[in-house]
Parts: structure tokens; C-alpha cells; sequence
């Protein structure tokens, strides 16, 4: 059995999609950061997006007995294409029905020049299933992203899209999930220690 500690990255203060593009995250809260750093196993291997919100956060979460695995571009946010960097009401105005359809009834629909919610969750899922053949009976320390997560959390527990993108990931949580084989058991989601 694989087990992953999804640990969403720290802030950005955005107001706006925030997908590919690669802003930082606010890392100033050492406090909460070290509460997750406790929290987390003291063995494991680390493993972080490519994008500097969730690397640099994996950097300040690392613990002496964590072994630090090349970032993973495969666990990237979504990306909203066009629509990264607009605020939610400006995607609204200018893509009125596509921007509703992408939140009320996610599957293959894609922002343009983005990727759908099916198309992410295949990559991400190649991904984990990559590292999880990889390293069997492990511990893994994932910082990564929102949409990220959520898509393991789907595949988990076999919801619907809808009652998925309902759930709540605040950053700096972790949310918990068992893999053996291909069948996974969600333990926790989004606690913040």
C-alpha cells in the first residue's frame, strides 16, 4: 500500500484562475508551517509540482528523513488556458456559457486553449499510478495544487465531479489517501493541523 499526504501549497493572494502560471506562494506563516512539518510522517519521500507555489512550499515543509524526488510537471493545476490570470467574473463575461458548463457539469469541457477536467485528472492519474508502481509500501508527500487533489479525491471515492469540486482544500491542509493496486481509501481531507 502507497500512502499519500496530498498537502495543498502554501497562499498566493490571487484573485484570479491561477493554473500554469507560476506565481509564489506566500511561505511567511513558519508557525503553520511547522505544524504541518510535525504533522506529516518523518519518513517519506517528497515530491512536489514543477510550479514554484507548491516546489518552494515542499522545500519549506522538508524534514531531515524526507527524500526529496525530482519535481513532477504531471502534478500541475489544471490549466485554464485562456482564462489564467482573469478573474472569475471577467471569465464569466466573456465566456458566459462555457464558463458555467466548465463548473456545473465538468467532464470534457475545457476552458479555451485550457485542459478539461477529464484530461487533467488522466494526466495526474498516470502520474500517481507512475510513482505508486515506483514506490510500493511508501510514504509519499505530495505538494501540489487544489484541482490537483481533487482529482485524486474523485478517483478515490468514485464521486460525481460535481460533488467533488464541492469539497473544501485550504492551503497548507492534507488530505489523505491509500492506494493498493488501483483502489483507493480516502483517510482525510483537508486537515489543517
Amino acid at each position: 500500500m502507497t500512502v499519500w499526504h496530498w498537502v495543498r501549497h502554501g497562499p498566493t493572494h490571487e484573485r484570479a484562475f491561477v493554473g500554469w502560471r507560476d506565481v509564489p506562494a506566500d511561505l511567511s506563516d513558519t508557525a503553520a508551517l511547522g505544524r504541518l512539518r510535525d504533522h506529516l510522517p518523518e519518513r517519506a519521500l517528497l515530491v512536489s509540482s514543477d510550479l514554484l507555489r507548491a516546489s518552494a512550499t515542499a522545500d519549506a515543509i522538508a524534514g531531515d528523513g524526507h527524500d526529496r524526488l525530482p519535481h513532477e510537471a504531471d502534478l500541475r493545476e489544471f490549466d485554464f488556458g485562456d482564462w489564467d490570470g482573469l478573474h472569475f467574473t471577467e471569465v464569466a463575461e466573456r465566456d458566459p456559457d462555457l464558463s458555467r458548463t466548465y463548473w456545473e457539469a465538468p467532464g470534457d469541457v475545457a476552458p479555451p486553449a485550457g485542459e478539461s477536467w477529464n484530461a487533467a485528472a488522466r494526466r495526474i492519474d498516470a502520474a500517481v499510478a507512475r510513482l505508486n508502481r515506483r514506490y510500493p509500501a511508501s510514504h509519499i508527500i505530495a505538494v501540489a495544487h487544489i484541482g490537483t487533489i481533487l482529482t485524486q479525491v474523485r478517483r478515490a471515492l468514485g464521486e460525481t465531479h460535481v460533488e467533488t469540486i464541492a469539497r473544501k482544500i485550504d492551503n497548507l491542509s492534507v488530505t489523505e489517501i491509500r492506494w493498493q493496486g488501483a483502489t483507493g481509501q480516502v483517510t482525510r481531507i483537508n486537515h489543517c493541523p
